[in-house]
């Protein structure tokens, strides 16, 4: 399996989210530029819940603000946990 390819510029992903909603398939959108087709299938999805055309998952920005929550409470528990040893 081939490793993770670097991120593809948004201007790249919304031009290909473009015109996969015009009608084109992700398979030939796959053969005639590079992320795969189910690449292409997951950015339309993601651009469809951050749009509002879809509600089966959460936007971007919640997710964005999800990942931040979990960091800080990770480190918040570690801190915890390093007082109790202090304290004990």
């Amino acid at each position: 399996m081939a490793g993770r390819q670097g991120r593809y510029p948004s201007e790249y992903r919304e031009r290909l989210v473009e015109l996969a909603r015009s009608g084109r398939s992700a398979a030939s959108l796959a053969r005639e530029f590079d992320p795969s087709e189910q690449t292409i299938r997951n950015w339309v999805r993601r651009a469809d819940v951050d749009e509002g055309f879809r509600s089966d998952g959460l936007t971007t920005e919640a997710r964005n603000e999800l990942r931040r929550l979990e960091r800080e409470n990770k480190r918040l528990r570690m801190e915890r946990d390093i007082l109790k040893k202090a304290a004990a």
